[in-house]
């Protein structure tokens, strides 16, 4: 019988709800009720949150940016692997900073034949004045190919301020500017950057681009308000060589799946601070196939559900109208059960064109939003089967703290 109740509470189908009256039709009805019940209250909760988190990204947005009293020397420290959708779009646009100090770009590939490269070949021809730095060195220093790179470019880094930079974002002319202020505040040593998704051409891009704008964005900025979230992204990390070397470098986080949060936590161990200014830059969301989606999904939801378990499963909170409908199939569609729906999805949409306005984008895809809502779901259910990860195509087995273990393929 436990398994006929798993069962209806995840998907709610008549065969489910058949299968657990025909055991006992009036401890099934007091359970079914019971249950609807229990997700009316979570999907209420849930709306609570959604108008909440709503007013709140509207008013991190509106916060005022930080200028720099000075324009120090820059190495800004990009990590790169393969020719990705509109990586040298991205690369451009940190060309294109209105920084009044110098800047070294300094890109690593553990390849000579990385297609990577050719990106950067370009890069060089469209800015030929950048002072650009290319190292080319395979060395590993851990299961964690990104911060080997890291740790094998380092050396070459001719200045003293690190701005480290996925190789999948792009930035507004102004991004150095905000982010260097916000680093010159007192007593901070690091600073990291919201993002937000910017679809590739497909349906798979942007369904993924939904989840960060929609899902991931809105639950970080209340986090924040709250004083519960202590993040740090790899899209941004700029802090001081001498930061860098008071936590021990980079070799430390070298069989750690996610490195940026463990650098975020190791600075503020070290007794300063990591800030996020009010700026959004943007992450290129190209996965092109439901596989390659929900390979990138499932990494990191697990990545999360290991570093913060309960967070993680209260995450579910966040997604009203899932839990909507599924109060509206165990209660056998109550008259009560629809209006909390349709309250719940106006909440995300509201939710949408906020967070879209305080941006100033366009708001596109609005029909998306609850297809992306009922896949967040599946994912977080997906997530506490298994600690299996794909990454780069390496399969990894996940263990404490996030440590990875690499896995041989079958």
């Amino acid at each position: 019988m436990r398994y006929v109740i798993w069962l209806a509470c995840l998907v709610g189908t008549p065969a489910a709800l058949e299968g657990i009256a025909r055991i006992d039709p009036t401890a099934a009805d007091i359970l079914l009720t019971a249950l609807a019940a229990f997700f009316a209250l979570c999907a209420s909760v849930g709306i609570v949150y959604t108008f909440a988190a709503t007013a709140l990204v509207w008013r991190f947005f509106k916060k005022p940016k930080a200028e720099p009293s000075s324009f120090p020397p820059i190495t800004i420290v990009k990590p790169l692997s393969g020719d990705e959708w509109g990586l040298l779009d991205g690369l451009a646009s940190f060309c294109r900073q209105d920084y009044a100090g110098a800047i070294q770009f300094l890109f690593g590939v553990q390849q000579s034949e990385d297609p990577a490269l050719k990106a950067v070949e370009k890069l060089k021809q469209l800015f030929p004045e950048a002072h650009i730095t290319v190292i080319i060195d395979p060395r590993l220093h851990g299961p964690n190919r990104k911060v080997s790179n890291l740790i094998n470019m380092m050396p070459h880094a001719v200045h003293d301020v690190f701005v480290f930079a996925d190789s999948d974002i792009r930035v507004s002319p102004d991004y150095l500017r905000r982010v260097i202020g916000e680093l010159q505040k007192p007593n901070v040593g690091l600073v990291t950057c919201l993002y937000r998704g910017r679809p590739a051409p497909g349906f798979w891009p942007h369904l993924s681009a939904q989840g960060i704008n929609y899902n991931f964005l809105p639950s970080v900025v209340t986090g924040l308000a709250l004083r519960i979230a202590r993040p740090c992204f790899g899209q941004t990390i700029a802090t001081r060589r001498e930061t860098l070397a008071r936590i021990g470098g980079f070799a430390r986080f070298g069989h750690i799946l996610v490195e940026d949060n463990a650098i975020g936590e190791a600075v503020r161990g070290a007794g300063e601070q990591a800030a996020i200014p009010p700026i959004v830059i943007s992450h290129n969301s190209a996965e092109p196939t439901f596989s390659a989606l929900t390979a990138h999904e499932l990494r990191w939801s697990r990545s999360l559900r290991i570093m913060d378990p309960l967070g993680h499963l209260g995450s579910v909170l966040t997604h009203p109208f899932p839990l909507a409908l599924m109060a509206a199939g165990l209660s056998g569609g109550a008259i009560w059960s629809w209006p909390l729906a349709i309250v719940a999805l106006l909440a995300r949409v509201a939710l949408k064109l906020v967070a879209d306005a305080a941006v100033h984008e366009r708001c596109r895809d609005l029909w998306l939003l609850p297809l992306r809502d009922l896949y967040s779901v599946a994912i977080l259910i997906a997530s506490f089967f298994s600690t299996r990860v794909v990454w780069r195509g390496a399969s990894f087995d996940v263990g404490p703290k996030g440590l990875l273990n690499p896995l041989q393929d079958d």
